[in-house]
C-alpha cells in the first residue's frame, strides 16, 4: 500500500507558559514538542470493526524519558501509541515477525539497534510526540519536576491530537504506561473538554516498564536517541568537551573538561558538580 503523505499529521508545538496545580508559570525556556499522527492508520486500527470488537475502543500509550541524570542538556520525554496487535506484554511477543521484533528497554540495546529502531518507531507508530526539557527549565523547577511536566505535556498533546480525529461518540478507553514508579498529574479538565472522562483514563506506573511493554519500550528508543541527537549537536559546537562519548554523564572526562574550559550555557546549574565547579570560577 503506497504512504499517503496526506494523512500524515505534523505536530508542532512551543510551550512558554504552564499551569501547574492553578499556577500559571513562564517558563525559563521554551519546551518544544514534535511528533505525528498517521491518521489513516489510526482509523484503521482503532475506529473500523470497533462494534464487533470492544478491545478497539482502547489505546495503550507509552511515556517515557531519557537524560535524567547528565549534567548537560535537555531530558527528553516522549509518548508512543503502537498498531493494536503490536501493543502488549514484550514477553508475549506482540513484535514478533514485525519491523520492531528487535524493540525492547533501550538501555538493553546497542547503540546501533536503538539507530535503527529508531525510524521504524516513528514510521510504524500511530501517533508518537517528543518533548525537549531544556536545562534551564530542569535548573527551574527541578528533575524530577521538568521529568513529570514533560510526561504531562507529550501524553496531552497526543491525547489532544488523537481526540480530534476519533468519533468520540464512541466510549473510549486509554490507557496511559508511565515508565517508573509515578504519574504526573494530567489537567483532568483539559481532557474533559476533549471527550476524555475521569473514568476514561487510566494512568498506570510501570517499574522498569521500558523491559515489560512495547508501547513503553517505543518511548524509550524515540526519547533516548532524540536526546543522543541533542548530544552530538553539541558535541559538534564544543569538541573539546568530548560530550559524544560521555552524553553529558558526570564521567570522569566530563568533570576534567569542565575544569578546564569551564560551565556551558547548557549545563544544568542546579545539579551540584556544575554549582561546585560555578563556586570555583568565583
Amino acid at each position: 500500500m503506497p504512504h499517503i503523505e496526506s494523512n500524515i499529521l505534523q505536530v508542532e508545538r512551543r510551550i512558554e507558559q504552564i499551569d501547574i496545580k492553578g499556577q500559571y508559570i513562564n517558563l525559563a525556556s521554551a519546551i518544544c514538542l514534535s511528533g505525528h499522527l498517521n491518521v489513516t492508520e489510526l482509523h484503521a486500527q482503532y475506529t473500523q470493526n470497533i462494534a464487533q470488537n470492544d478491545t478497539g475502543s482502547v489505546l495503550q500509550i507509552g511515556v517515557d524519558e531519557a537524560g535524567r541524570g547528565p549534567l548537560l542538556g535537555s531530558v527528553n520525554v516522549a509518548a508512543a501509541l503502537l498498531p493494536r496487535a503490536w501493543s502488549g506484554l514484550i514477553e508475549e511477543q506482540p513484535l514478533k515477525d514485525t519491523p520492531l521484533s528487535i524493540l525492547t528497554d533501550s538501555k538493553q540495546l546497542s547503540e546501533k539497534k536503538r539507530d535503527i529502531l529508531y525510524p521504524l518507531v516513528q514510521q510504524y507508530a500511530v501517533g508518537h510526540i517528543v518533548a525537549d526539557i531544556p536545562a534551564a527549565v530542569i535548573d527551574q523547577i527541578n528533575i524530577l519536576q521538568a521529568t513529570m511536566l514533560g510526561m504531562r505535556l507529550c501524553t496531552e498533546v497526543l491525547l489532544e491530537t488523537l481526540t480530534k480525529h476519533l468519533d468520540m461518540e464512541h466510549k473510549r478507553f486509554f490507557e496511559v504506561l508511565i515508565d517508573g514508579n509515578r504519574c504526573p498529574d494530567l489537567d483532568s479538565a483539559k481532557l474533559v473538554k476533549l471527550g476524555i472522562e475521569e473514568s476514561a483514563l487510566d494512568c498506570q506506573a510501570w517499574v522498569k516498564g521500558d523491559g515489560r511493554h512495547t508501547s513503553i519500550a517505543a518511548a524509550s528508543i524515540l526519547a533516548k536517541v532524540s536526546r543522543d541527537k541533542t548530544m552530538y549537536a553539541l558535541d559538534a559546537e564544543y569538541p573539546e568537551y568530548g560530550i559524544a562519548k560521555h552524553k553529558g554523564y558526570p564521567t570522569r572526562a566530563h568533570m576534567e573538561a569542565i575544569s578546564a574550559h569551564g560551565v556551558l550555557a547548557a549545563h544544568r546549574r542546579s545539579f551540584a558538580p556544575i554549582r561546585k565547579a560555578l563556586e570555583g570560577e568565583h
